[in-house]
């Protein structure tokens, strides 16, 4: 069976094995009253069915068995650990809650599973700012500090209704591409797995009816894989990366542009909870989905569907950009771009308290003005 054959079928199959099991995990979820409760930094109102990540977990486990015979290095016996580890912490988090430090230590556990196999080794950045030979020890702090910034980065976005599905199936889309090109089709099938799942969720987790979050079960899957995924692309090889549609030296800068909208987010979020001397992992709403939310009166649907297509739109534009210019001008652009999203929104204190009562004082003026137009016209009708 060749590739396209292939890839269809896991498509298919992944899409239809999440699309009707969901609705029997909303069911027990349900019927056991294992639903999220709203509470004050919450953006939905009523108790909701959580653990839709679940059906990734089972879904991704029976895809990879039906891709074993596209793996050609043994990645599987090292990614099926990880995701299991992630999978049952995600579980327990959703149902009893965790603190940061017992999910960062099975983070660094599960991610070692992954690093350790040579597959994954980045031995150069291929002349990036002048880099060439990595050594082993480096490559290892790196890896480990990317994979858990990016399951970290994505499990902050997850926040409201169809964001954390659409940013995925975005940066998947881009994933498949990349290693479609570079006909790593082992990793392909695995991207166009997942996207499956995530776009077979998407209608439920947008549904008024049949509402299901991923929780932290699915949040933290998915953000294992697309670490995975940034891992090998950063560890592709000149031979097979030469089939790529920009400079290989501008490899690191098109990873960051892919996945930059969790990790601007998370860079943020960690910002202002620092300045304002809390802990970089305490909950509030300042998160940029919230900011649209909050201030800027969007829907959730609104909010993350602007949040999707700026995110495509920004790797598009550096795949652009990388295929004509060399690393230093596009570090520069990049750079840039950073400091003007910052600038956008980190120019009001979006504070929840803070926020909260500046609508109100608008509301009051706003009030006021109506009532100074009105007076007038009431004086008028009674002379």
């Amino acid at each position: 069976m060749n590739f396209l054959e292939t890839a269809i079928l896991i498509f298919i199959g992944s899409f239809l094995l999440t699309y009707l099991t969901i609705p029997k995990i909303i069911g027990v979820v349900s019927y056991k009253r294992l639903m999220d409760a709203p509470n004050e930094r919450s953006s939905h109102k009523i108790q909701t069915p959580s653990l839709g990540g679940v059906a990734f977990y089972y879904t991704l486990i029976i895809a990879l068995f039906f891709i074993n015979s596209w793996d050609t290095n043994g990645e599987i016996i090292h990614i099926i650990p990880g995701l299991t580890i992630l999978f049952v912490i995600g579980l327990k988090d959703d149902l009893v809650v965790l603190s940061p430090g017992s999910k960062l230590i099975a983070q660094l556990i599960a991610v070692s599973f992954v690093v350790a196999n040579n597959s994954f080794t980045i031995h150069s950045l291929n002349g990036f700012f002048n880099i060439e030979e990595i050594p082993y020890y480096i490559y290892f702090l790196i890896a480990v500090f990317i994979m858990v910034t990016i399951i970290n980065s994505y499990n902050l976005i997850d926040g409201i209704d169809g964001l954390a599905s659409i940013v995925g199936i975005v940066i998947l889309i881009i994933y498949t591409t990349i290693f479609y090109l570079t006909k790593e089709y082992f990793y392909a099938l695995i991207t166009i797995s997942l996207n499956a799942c995530l776009l077979a969720f998407f209608g439920y987790n947008v549904s008024s009816n049949k509402k299901i979050f991923m929780g932290d079960t699915g949040s933290l899957i998915i953000g294992f894989i697309i670490s995975i995924m940034t891992l090998k692309f950063l560890a592709l090889k000149p031979s097979s990366s030469s089939e790529l549609p920009f400079f290989l030296e501008n490899i690191p800068l098109i990873a960051i542009s892919i996945l930059i909208v969790p990790l601007f987010d998370t860079a943020r979020v960690f910002t202002i909870r620092i300045v304002n001397k809390k802990s970089p992992f305490s909950p509030d709403r300042n998160h940029t989905h919230h900011v649209l939310i909050d201030y800027w009166g969007l829907s959730h649907k609104q909010a993350s569907y602007l949040i999707g297509a700026f995110n495509l739109i920004f790797v598009v534009l550096f795949i652009i950009l990388g295929s004509a210019t060399k690393n230093l001008l596009l570090f520069i652009i990049l750079l840039v771009c950073v400091i003007i999203l910052s600038f956008i929104f980190f120019r009001f204190n979006y504070n929840f308290t803070s926020l909260k009562q500046k609508i109100l004082f608008k509301r009051k003026v706003k009030a006021m003005k109506e009532n100074l137009k009105s007076k007038p016209k009431k004086n008028k009708q009674n002379k």
